[in-house]
């Protein structure tokens, strides 16, 4: 029986990776989480002990530092947060006026945008102040979750994983008290995505302790991939 239930799984699997685009797909997703939590790792231990891809912090430290009177590291926080307000903006722009902007193929054109600027940064030294560089990493992780935000049927998020460790805990419950085998495929899923943030944390981590600024090139690196990936489906 678990045999037979395993193999239903994998048919499903199979299935569901047919049935979307290469860009909400299981492989591409995984990837991107990889580089999602490498960003977050670089710009703790590189640039000034932030975490500049969900903004969540940011105005907990505005609101704090706000309610202590010290309103200068309270608006230190406020490009970040204009920053990623703004990359949303402009993917949905992209999205419902591609025709318009000459952009037929938005998704490459995010991921291509993404690995230029990733690749400019690694050669922003420490010197310059990390608000320019945490600025702009707010801004590609804006356009980044805003641009793939989809595996096959499951939301998720590529930048953060408290979103994904919420709904992999919830289809994990559906799965075992209503024995859902669509809810146990999309539990798997969503627990390898938070899994592959945690790797792509450990990998920035490892390197930007050792390689310092130009570690970011590892994510401009996994960005690329997602890039060659996307490419060989879409050819």
């Amino acid at each position: 029986m678990i045999k037979i239930n395993l193999n239903l799984m994998q048919r499903r699997i199979r299935k569901l990776h047919s049935q979307h685009v290469i860009h909400e797909s299981f492989r591409f997703g995984i990837l991107l989480a990889i580089a999602g939590g490498f960003l977050d790792s670089y710009t703790f231990i590189g640039r000034g002990g932030v975490f500049a891809n969900a903004q969540t912090g940011n105005i907990v430290l505005l609101a704090i530092y706000a309610s202590k009177g010290e309103w200068m590291h309270a608006f230190a926080n406020i490009p970040s947060i204009v920053a990623f307000v703004t990359g949303v903006i402009v993917v949905q722009t992209i999205k419902n006026d591609s025709s318009c902007l000459f952009i037929n193929d938005w998704p490459r054109v995010v991921l291509i945008f993404e690995i230029i600027v990733l690749f400019v940064i690694g050669f922003i030294p420490s010197t310059i102040p990390n608000i320019i560089v945490n600025v702009t990493i707010s801004f590609v992780a804006s356009i980044q979750v805003c641009s793939f935000s989809k595996i096959a049927d499951s939301p998720y998020s590529s930048t953060m994983s408290t979103g994904n460790l919420r709904s992999a805990a919830r289809e994990a419950y559906i799965a075992f008290t209503q024995k859902d085998h669509e809810a146990a495929i999309r539990t798997i899923r969503l627990f390898t995505v938070v899994f592959s943030f945690l790797v792509g944390s450990f990998l920035g981590g490892i390197l930007t302790l050792n390689i310092g600024v130009k570690a970011i090139w590892g994510a401009a690196i996994i960005i690329f991939s997602a890039l060659v990936l996307y490419n060989i489906n879409n050819s």
